[in-house]
């Protein structure tokens, strides 16, 4: 990584400081402060905070407002607890009926188990170790069970899966699976096979025989790709937590008492009207899902975007030259509840890691966005920081899934 430019950065915020500070009070002169209220607005809230606690600076610190996606971030620190880092949720593909010179003699079922992740590769996936066990028809229809989504919804379920079992999906996605697992084979034209299905009426008191189990990718990395885009497919997700109730205590329980009041959480993605929380929890929210990660060995930059790096909210955010790799943090964006939000942290030399949050409200979206922004350049400016040591996974997230036969899983 390159090292920092202290003179392209360090000098012109100390500039910029000495100048806002020179057209306010005394009272207001602590660089920070002065910092919050030329960039954010007196009224809007802010918090920062050291890594050995101290506090660097808090405005409007206690007021809870709607985080909008903040809201991701006790939901993450809820999915961690109760499942643990290398969970994978398991959907799994039966037949009601004999396979016979590449027939499925019945149904083909899929019983899902809230994978949020089950896309057009995953599908693609499934259907190419279908064909490895000899499956090519399927006399009986497809039949869904569990909770399952399919490319983020859950509407249309059995039309979209079929359609993308039977060589309907885009030839991107077949692409994908194949890049990420070449030894797959294609069609002579590069498309994925097709699995073809009948219209016979299956018997639904049929007994069911496990052909494969689909395990997604681990959670770290499928909680990330959800945090990096902002993807509002945790608010189903939290239930895996035990949902919002569930999220909402655990994560009262990991602030003081008289903080406890600043978190609500209507539901575990930030859409319900009723979510609520402070920036000062949000940071010790932050601090616990750090905690919780160095557990397992892993760090925020696994499982939160890094600007200017990952793809999604943050990628083009603080991505100049003297910012990019700085900043691990979530954005939460809902302007009906005139909700905007950045959140995260950053390592430096001297301060441990600086955390801090942002939380707007009332304030136009691209107006609060260039705020957050502007103050966090100038932060970054102030403090001797650091890039974060990351390097990021450009693998589809189809590679990182698991298709196995269910006798050979059952043995393992």
């Amino acid at each position: 990584m390159l090292p920092r430019e202290k003179p392209l950065t360090r000098k012109p915020a100390a500039i910029f400081l000495l100048m806002c500070c020179a057209t306010l009070p005394a009272a207001a002169a602590d660089p920070l402060a002065t910092l919050a209220q030329r960039l954010l607005g007196a009224g809007q809230g802010v918090y920062v905070e050291a890594g050995d606690g101290s506090v660097l600076l808090a405005q409007a610190a206690s007021r809870a407002v709607h985080p909008a996606s903040v809201s991701k971030v006790p939901t993450t620190l809820a999915l961690l607890r109760r499942l643990g880092p290398d969970y994978r949720f398991t959907t799994t593909i039966a037949a009601t009926g004999p396979v016979s010179a590449g027939t499925l003699q019945g149904d083909l079922l899929i019983e899902g188990s809230g994978d949020p992740y089950f896309v057009d590769e995953n599908a693609l996936l499934v259907g190419a170790a279908l064909r490895d066990l000899g499956v090519q028809r399927v006399t009986g229809t497809l039949r869904l069970e569990g909770p399952l989504m399919f490319n983020w919804r859950d509407d249309t379920l059995v039309l979209r899966l079929r359609a993308s079992l039977g060589g309907r999906a885009p030839q991107a996605a077949w692409d994908e699976v194949r890049a990420a697992f070449p030894e797959l084979p294609a069609t002579a034209s590069g498309k994925a096979p097709a699995l073809i299905f009948g219209d016979a009426v299956g018997d639904a008191a049929a007994s069911v025989a496990p052909l494969l189990l689909h395990r997604s990718q681990p959670l770290i990395p499928l909680v990330k790709g959800l945090n990096d885009y902002s993807n509002n497919i945790f608010k189903p997700l939290a239930d895996a937590a035990g949902g919002a109730t569930a999220v909402q205590a655990l994560a009262r329980d990991e602030v003081p008492a008289d903080m406890r009041g600043e978190i609500i959480l209507g539901d575990g993605a930030g859409t319900d009207a009723r979510n609520r929380l402070s920036p000062r929890v949000v940071v010790k929210l932050l601090r616990a899902l750090e905690q919780e990660l160095a557990r397992s060995g892993h760090t925020l930059v696994d499982i939160l975007p890094v600007a200017g790096v990952d793809d999604g909210t943050l990628h083009d955010r603080l991505n100049s030259v003297t910012d990019s790799g700085r900043v691990v943090g979530k954005t939460g964006t809902f302007g009906d509840y005139g909700a905007s939000a950045l959140v995260g942290a950053m390592a430096t030399r001297d301060r441990g890691t600086v955390y801090f949050a942002i939380l707007n409200h009332g304030v136009p979206v691209r107006a609060a966005r260039r705020r957050q922004d502007a103050f966090v350049h100038a932060l970054l400016a102030t403090l001797d920081t650091l890039p974060w040591p990351y390097q990021r996974d450009a693998r589809p997230a189809v590679a990182r899934a698991q298709v196995l036969p269910a006798i050979q899983s059952a043995s393992q």
